[in-house]
């Protein structure tokens, strides 16, 4: 029997369904999609949004014209991979449509910008994953593959596209599901690989954080940047054990809440280590740091990442907003992160600046406030988004 939420799409967009056979929950599929696509993914879940969204007389055209496109490439996958493409147009239209919608989560900006990122970040996953685009950095994009490999590549995720799981919101347009198979069948599935992280490693100190009078502290965190390794089998690079020095000394102090390191499985490329869980681990072993004093952000995989998704950690820690962290790292990477460059790059990639520096302390240390911007999800970093 399927599911009244596929039901409800299908009947709304006439999308060729199995003839046989369930939906059926896929974990993966659902936790990606909910991680890279907030908004589009919560809409798959409520069959009275996505009528909303496709019953407008421009989006039921702009559906249709993708229906149409995809079908017209017949078997060709590199046609149909273009076909998932959403142009200029059809973004304005599912912008416009979605603009209402007052139910679906959306960041602090709105929902019209929130569709704006997702749908960028599923241009860019077929681009790069479908399409051979070039990733924005080498650590990126599905790596060196064979034509035969890229093929069944794209094969595998047309076919899972077209085949209906439970939740999803495929009846609308299978682009979404699309880009998240194309993650799926490359292995790139990093943007869940530490989830929950309010649990794991991160456990006693969200337990810790629940109870703590975060105002008796000058500092509610100490920001620990990551610059990771180059090595083929080095767990931390040398500054990142200079980074971990200055961090136990400075806590040491005790007007500091808690440690935060940032660093994801990054440098090298397909690294087994992810330089947070190594850094957390140093701490403890090594300088006796207690483990409900540690928080731990695996994901970031740049110095722009490091601050955004510890501003974003903190806030879900519950950090006060008004609270003052400090950053912690060698002096050239404190010089890169308190210069115009920097604050230009954050513009560039991100959009926005994650917080604001304070204070220059000292050549090692950076007095910094987060911002709330920093919880816009942006999947056109799909591996961190």
């Amino acid at each position: 029997m399927r599911t009244m939420a596929s039901a409800a799409m299908l009947a709304l967009t006439g999308l060729a369904a199995p003839a046989l056979g369930r939906d059926v929950p896929d974990r993966v599929m659902a936790a990606l999609s909910a991680r890279l696509f907030p908004m589009l993914d919560a809409a798959g879940h409520d069959p009275s949004v996505i009528a909303r969204i496709s019953g407008t007389p421009e989006m039921k055209r702009v559906l249709t014209a993708r229906r149409n496109r995809r079908a017209g490439c017949g078997a060709d996958l590199t046609c149909r991979a273009q076909a998932m493409l959403w142009s200029p147009q059809e973004a304005e239209a599912l912008r416009r449509a979605v603009g209402g919608e007052t139910v679906l989560p959306v960041a602090d900006d709105g929902a019209a910008a929130q569709a704006d990122r997702e749908i960028a970040g599923i241009n860019m996953i077929v681009r790069t994953y479908a399409l051979e685009g070039v990733p924005t950095t080498a650590i990126d994009g599905p790596g060196v593959i064979s034509p035969q490999d890229r093929q069944s590549r794209l094969q595998a995720a047309d076919w899972l596209a077209a085949t209906l799981r439970a939740g999803s919101v495929q009846g609308f347009d299978p682009s979404i599901d699309y880009a998240l198979a194309l993650l799926d069948v490359s292995d790139r599935t990093d943007a869940i690989g530490h989830e929950p992280l309010t649990g794991g490693a991160n456990a006693a100190a969200a337990a810790r954080a629940r109870g703590l009078d975060w105002r008796r502290y000058r500092y509610g965190a100490m920001i620990v940047t990551g610059v990771g390794p180059e090595i083929e089998g080095e767990p931390l690079s040398p500054f990142g054990k200079y980074h971990l020095r200055l961090a136990a000394r400075r806590f040491a102090e005790g007007d500091i809440a808690f440690i935060l390191v940032s660093g994801g499985r990054a440098h090298p490329r397909a690294t087994p280590f992810t330089e947070a869980d190594e850094m957390r681990k140093a701490l403890i072993e090594r300088y006796g740091i207690p483990v409900e004093a540690i928080i731990s952000e695996p994901y970031a995989r740049h110095t722009t990442t490091n601050l955004r998704n510890a501003s974003r950690l903190l806030a879900r820690f519950g950090m006060p907003v008004d609270a003052e962290t400090l950053i912690v790292c060698n002096p050239v990477q404190g010089n890169y992160i308190d210069s115009a460059k920097f604050a230009e790059r954050n513009m560039t990639e991100l959009g926005y600046q994650p917080g604001r520096i304070v204070r220059r302390v000292s050549p090692t240390e950076l007095v910094f406030r987060p911002s709330h911007a920093s919880g816009r999800v942006d999947p056109r970093d799909p591996l961190d988004p």
